[in-house]
């Protein structure tokens, strides 16, 4: 038996899938991070960092190591989910 799950979530509902939930982790080089969010304190060039984004694509932090950036989600009650 195969069930079909389209159209049973509205694109709102799509869009705010996981909010206040989940937090998505990637890592981005210091440069992608300054180009995309220009309120960024300038940071050296080709710098590898780890960054927490809300559900919605808000940022949430911005760590050096993964490990920091995933203790930043459990402290903000989310659950992280890696990016690739």
């Amino acid at each position: 038996m195969v069930t079909d799950f389209t159209n049973r979530m509205s694109d709102y509902e799509l869009a705010h899938l996981g909010e206040g939930a989940l937090a998505y982790l990637r890592q981005i080089d210091s440069d992608d991070l300054m180009s995309r969010f220009p309120g960024v304190v300038e940071l050296a060039s080709g710098l590898k960092l780890w960054a927490l984004f809300a559900a919605d694509g808000r940022p949430i932090l911005v760590a050096d190591e993964r490990d920091r950036a995933i203790a930043g989600a459990f402290e903000n009650e989310l659950v992280p989910v890696a990016i690739h």
